[in-house]
Order: structure tokens, then sequence, then C-alpha cells
């Protein structure tokens, strides 16, 4: 491995760079929160290039604009023991991570941003940022870790970033910490204990406004007015599916159709059972996947969702009346979202009690049109994510770099 502190450049380079780093063991809000903020940068600046780091298996299936980019490094699954086992190949999980942390690092060393946002994950998976961090850290390069406006509830956080180390590094590795929402509706680190020095490191942007893309392909919708069902990756969305179909199944007569989106990541048995029963109704029509998630949602007059960050952002940025049904294990990450935001009336949440009664999935569903749309409500600075985002960056990129001391860390197993 090299040693060396950076390149040796002859001339000021011309044209900026910034590196996201994406740990994407399951599901899809990692890759299209980092995705989202990429498109922000390089629609500012049109000198700029973004490259980012995933781990997702159907990255390739997104579209990007230009002078976007990724490196997919070997994707791994996180099992239901918490361990971790390789996604696709028959090796061990060591040999995975130390795969993934070679190409990382080695990435890094050659790309040499001028940036370096990490996503969610302070030291990646199992520490395998760690060295590309201090590697950084050594050539100047501003460190920067994004956070979504939920990440758990402290009793789970707080032991589990304590395991991790991870204050350390916010403290002596991290310039600053994004946190991609607003105080008012989550401290993302409320109830564990953090430094004044990490304190005064957070910024809150608000959230990450989304829009639908121009160039891309228009996917088909119903030609008449439908609620779209949608628990993003599909991992763990089977319940919310199943309440839906069920309340049709018990009131055909419900008044608006509904479209719903199962996501890539459902077990393919389950695909071809939901998609059966959608057949069976109709004002029913489901999908697998659908990449042009963000125009379905501009055109449905209502939405049922599980309330991760990602789907809620869109919530927010297309106006839309929602039904959230959050998950509720093995984090309460969408609860507590979800919670805030009915206090603040923003959307309306039915829990799942586990009995999960389809009359009344069908009454709020009956109701749901009929609701107040979040723009009703008037929060400051709500969807300002992406403005600031693009700010904060520039602030970074603008500032000469400065080789720093090297910290001693060591990596995590």
């Amino acid at each position: 491995m090299s040693n060396r502190i950076g390149p040796i450049r002859d001339h000021v380079r011309e044209h900026r760079r910034v590196l996201i780093y994406s740990h994407d063991t399951f599901g899809l809000g990692h890759l299209r929160r980092c995705r989202t903020i990429a498109h922000a940068l390089v629609e500012r600046d049109k000198g700029m290039s973004v490259l980012i780091l995933s781990g997702s298996p159907i990255i390739g299936s997104f579209d990007f604009r230009s002078r976007v980019d990724f490196v997919r490094v070997p994707g791994v699954i996180k099992l239901r023991d918490g361990d971790y086992t390789s996604l696709n190949l028959h090796i061990d999980i060591e040999e995975t991570l130390a795969m993934r942390a070679s190409i990382i690092r080695h990435t890094a060393e050659i790309f040499d941003p001028d940036l370096f946002i990490v996503d969610k994950e302070p030291l990646g998976l199992r520490g395998e940022v760690l060295e590309t961090l201090q590697m950084l850290k050594s050539r100047g390069t501003p460190l920067v870790l994004g956070l979504r406006d939920v990440m758990d509830e402290p009793a789970a956080l707080a032991p589990e970033w304590e395991r991790k180390k991870v204050m350390p590094a916010l403290d002596k590795l991290y310039d600053e910490v994004w946190v991609y929402g607003l105080p008012q509706i989550c401290d993302p680190l409320e109830g564990v204990k953090v430094p004044p020095s990490v304190r005064r490191k957070m910024v809150y942007t608000g959230y990450l406004e989304r829009k639908t893309s121009v160039n891309a392909a228009v996917p088909d919708m119903p030609d008449t007015p439908y609620i779209l069902v949608t628990p993003g990756g599909g991992g763990d969305g089977e319940d919310m599916v199943d309440w839906v179909l069920r309340a049709y199944e018990h009131d055909p007569d419900l008044p608006n159709r509904a479209l719903i989106v199962l996501g890539p990541f459902m077990q393919r048995e389950l695909q071809t059972e939901f998609l059966a029963r959608a057949a069976a109704l109709p004002k029913v029509e489901a999908l697998t996947f659908e990449a042009q998630l963000e125009t379905l949602m501009a055109n449905a007059v209502g939405v049922v969702a599980m309330g991760g960050y990602n789907t809620f952002c869109e919530i927010l940025s297309f106006d839309k009346r929602a039904l959230i049904v959050p998950r509720m294990v093995p984090r309460l990450e969408q609860y507590i979202r979800a919670s805030r935001a009915q206090e603040l009336g923003l959307v309306s949440m039915l829990p799942d009690d586990g009995a999960r009664d389809a009359e009344a999935m069908a009454a709020a569903l009956r109701h749901l049109p009929q609701q107040h749309v979040p723009s009703d409500v008037i929060v400051p600075g709500l969807l300002d994510g992406l403005e600031n985002v693009n700010r904060l960056a520039e602030r970074h990129l603008s500032m000469p770099r400065r080789p720093a001391r090297r910290p001693t860390l060591r990596r995590r197993a």
C-alpha cells in the first residue's frame, strides 16, 4: 500500500471533484439520497465531477447526470442476527470487506477528491472507510458526514456508536456533520452523549427536495386518479402491501385505484403472490420496480408508504397527502419520523398493530384524498436541503487544502 501523501500536481486542477461514500447493504435509501446530492452538486457547478462509491446491487438501474459516475464495491447483506455475509460471491465476509476497503481507499487515492462526503455510517461498514478518512485527512481534504433526520431511538443508537468508537472519529477526523432535516422535526443524536466539539460541527440543512427527471422516459400510469403504494426497496414492506391488498379485497368499492410498486428487494415468491392478488382486483395495479418513482408520485392523488427518508422527502416535495405505515423493527426510525410529522400535520399515520385490520386500512384509504397537503403547514426552511448542501460544499471547496497531521485511530472489526 502506498504511503505517499498525495499525487504530485504540476498545476492547479481546473475541475473540482467530490467523492461520496454509501455503504448500501440493503435497500434504496442511501443510494437515492447520495444520487440526489450528486445531481444537485453538478447542476450548480458545471466544472464539477462527482463519483459515488456504493455497494448497491442495482445502482446500474438508475440514470445519472453527466459528470456523475459510480464505483460499485462487492455487495454485502445484513443477516437477522446482525452479522453480514457476501451478497453474491461465495467468499468469506472478511475477504469481502477487505476487498471493499481496498477499492474504497485506492479509488479515493487516485480520484483525489476536493471534498469527501460519507453517508450515515461514520466509519463505513465495519470500519472500512477509516483508512480512507485518515489518508484524505493527511491530504487536507475536507471530510463531511451526512446524517438523515432520524437515526434510531437513543437506546439503540448510543450503544451502537459506543461499540463502533464513532465519537472519536467525529471529533478528530470530520470537519462537519450535515443533518438532512430540521431540529423541530428531529435531532438525530437526541439522547446520545455528544461532546460540544462535535455538536458545534452539526449543521441542519433542511430536507432534500426532489424533482421529476426531465429527460427520463415517462412510466406507464393509470388514466384515472390513483393512490401510489410504495414500500421503498420492498425488502421489509410485505406487511404494508398485504394490508392494502386486504383492504381492497374487503371493500372493492374504494373510490380510488391503487398503484403498488413492490420494490426490487422484495422476495420473489412474495412478488409473485402480490402480483396475482392485484390482478384479481379491478381497482389495483402492481409492478415490481420503477426507477422513475418520482413521476408516479407527482401524479398520484395520495401516497401510502412506510415513511423512509427518501419517500418522506418526495411526499414533501410533491406536496402529497400521505398515509404512513411505519416499520417498527429493527429500528424505530420510520415511526419516530412519522410521529413527529403527524404532530406537525404534515402526514397521517396508521401504526402496524400486528392485527392489520382490513376495515381500518380501507377507512384510512377513503379518508386519504380529503387530508390536508403538507404545504398547508408552514415550516420555514423545510425543503432547503439541496440549496444549503451546495452552499456548504462551496465553502469547503473554495478553501485551500492544508495537509493535516495523520490522526491515530484503530480500525474496528
